[in-house]
């Protein structure tokens, strides 16, 4: 007999020939089921995070339309034309900043009960403030370290071809004025406008030499921008007060839950023209920019020593913080947020940053609805640490610019002025520079060198608003640790007293099927006492 079989005449192969196709055909399977293996992971990567790269993608043509357009020379009016697209992004992402704080605060303040809300609060408060004094001291002391203002003396707003910014407000009416503002007179002018003090000066007489004497008194007015700070805290007031109403304050929360539902859903479809428009939103900045190479050797130890501020602060102060809580990686907490900082990088602006850092934080990293949009519309308003650092850096600047030694008391005031007054600072592009006039004025340092702070502070403001976006969503993601946490506990306490019950009264064999302890106890009871089965039956 040969190695081929016959059967009917015909040759067939042998049983070792067949295993060898049968292993060949299972290897050709296995591999292409591995290829599709990973052609469906790559599919299914690209699918999840096709926003992430077409986001990234559009701050880098933007970079390169920029550098092409530059060399065209456009005049003031095409230059306006070429940002239209950019600056169709920051007006939608503004429009939706209103209804979403609002209706987000009101909902999350009013699903939770007012133990765990006062707790959260607490907890919250106090994150925002040690972060941002920490932020304040990185600033005050790279300042001190890299010393940006020695040897400086001789730069001024002249040789730079800048507008000299005045400002006269005393450093008290700010800190009214941040009262004032929390507690808006009218809610709907709050809407778009805030509190702003003024000074006129007022005759009081002549003295004896006949000099007529003036006097500055404070008189209040309206600035445009919204006031954000009273529309967080009354949101939240008035989320409490429903939840205190009970069933009468609910069909009102259902309201408000639609509300911010809605808006959430309008976010989804901002997110997806962000990338077209922050692609025209940078390629615009970098065709506005003036003499870029002048202002960055001229000033370049203070963006370098507030660029390294930020990239110490968020990139180990921040995740050690939340490693600590939570024992958790943080930078695969923060790898779900790349869209949120992309957006933040690109319009410096963390108000306008607010709606995809929501969406981003619920869907990505599964932070809890109630947590996340209680925490983040009041982190984008009062937890500004990236505006802490280099508004104290710049403090530290100007007074080496201007050859003044600091003592002991003038840094202390700096990192309280720089903590307190970066609550109030608005959360749009250029925010921090008005409070920087605030620190200045509380050390006694002149405001006229505020230009040169100005001139580069679209350089250091994309930084500055990453750190501050970066602050917010990791502190909702402790938060959030903090709430599972306290929700395991409570689990715990029932079962662990059940437990002990059911020791109690499973205590023979026959009882073990039962579930409900008077069974159990009627079984024994039975066991023990036969005469009594006599007398019932």
């Amino acid at each position: 007999m040969g190695k081929a079989s016959e059967i009917n005449g015909h040759a067939m192969p042998s049983s070792e020939s067949t295993a060898r196709i049968l292993e060949r055909s299972e290897e050709t399977a296995e591999e292409r089921s591995r290829e599709s293996g990973c052609r469906r992971r790559l599919m299914e990567f690209l699918r999840r995070n096709l926003l992430v790269i077409l986001t990234v993608s559009g701050v880098l043509l933007g970079v390169g339309l920029g550098m092409v357009v530059r060399n065209m020379n456009l005049n003031r009016a095409q230059m306006t034309y070429f940002a239209f697209p950019g600056e169709m992004l920051l007006r939608m992402l503004k429009m939706i900043i209103l209804p979403l704080v609002v209706c987000s605060l009101v909902s999350g303040a009013a699903s939770l009960d007012t133990r765990s809300l006062g707790k959260l609060g607490g907890i919250a408060v106090a994150y925002f403030l040690v972060t941002t004094l920490i932020a304040s001291g990185i600033g005050v002391s790279l300042a001190f370290i890299i010393k940006p203002g020695v040897g400086a003396g001789a730069l001024n707003t002249n040789n730079l071809g800048l507008e000299s910014v005045s400002s006269n407000k005393e450093t008290t009416d700010s800190f009214l004025d941040l009262a004032r503002n929390l507690f808006p007179a009218n809610l709907v002018a709050a809407a778009f406008r805030s509190y702003a003090t003024d000074y006129k000066m007022v005759s009081l007489g002549n003295n004896t030499n006949g000099t007529t004497i003036y006097q500055k008194v404070p008189y209040g007015t309206e600035a445009d921008g919204m006031n954000i700070l009273g529309l967080v805290l009354f949101a939240m007031v008035f989320g409490v007060a429903l939840r205190k109403l009970g069933e009468e304050g609910e069909e009102l929360i259902r309201f408000f839950n639609a509300f911010n539902e809605a808006t959430m859903v309008l976010v989804s479809w901002i997110m997806w023209y962000i990338p077209f428009g922050i692609m025209f939103l940078v390629g615009s900045k970098i065709v506005e920019m003036e003499d870029v190479v002048l202002l960055v050797t001229s000033l370049g130890k203070y963006i370098f020593a507030s660029i390294l501020g930020h990239v110490i602060h968020g990139g180990i102060v921040l995740p050690l913080i939340y490693f600590g809580f939570t024992r958790k990686n943080p930078f695969s907490f923060l790898s779900g947020l790349i869209t949120p900082f992309t957006t933040a990088f690109a319009t410096c602006s963390s108000s306008a940053t607010l709606p995809s850092m929501i969406k981003c934080v619920e869907e990505n990293n599964g932070v809890d609805k109630r947590i996340s949009r209680f925490i983040l519309p009041i982190g984008a308003t009062v937890n500004m640490d990236g505006a802490a650092i280099f508004q104290c850096i710049a403090a530290v600047f100007i007074a080496q610019l201007n050859n003044i030694e600091l003592n002991a008391g003038q840094i202390f005031t700096i990192l309280v002025t720089a903590t307190a007054s970066s609550v109030g600072a608005a959360g749009i592009p250029a925010g921090g520079i008005i409070t920087i006039a605030i620190i200045l004025e509380a050390i006694g340092l002149p405001t006229n060198d505020l230009s040169l702070m100005l001139a580069v502070d679209w350089i250091v403001d994309r930084t500055t608003t990453v750190v501050n976006v970066e602050g917010d969503a990791l502190g909702a993601g402790i938060l959030h640790h903090i709430n599972e946490q306290e929700a395991k506990k409570q689990q715990k306490q029932p079962e662990e007293e059940l437990a002990e019950v059911r020791v109690d009264v499973v205590a023979n064999a026959q009882a073990e099927e039962e579930t409900s302890p008077l069974v159990m106890r009627q079984t024994k009871f039975l066991e023990v006492t036969p005469e009594a089965i006599e007398s019932v039956l």
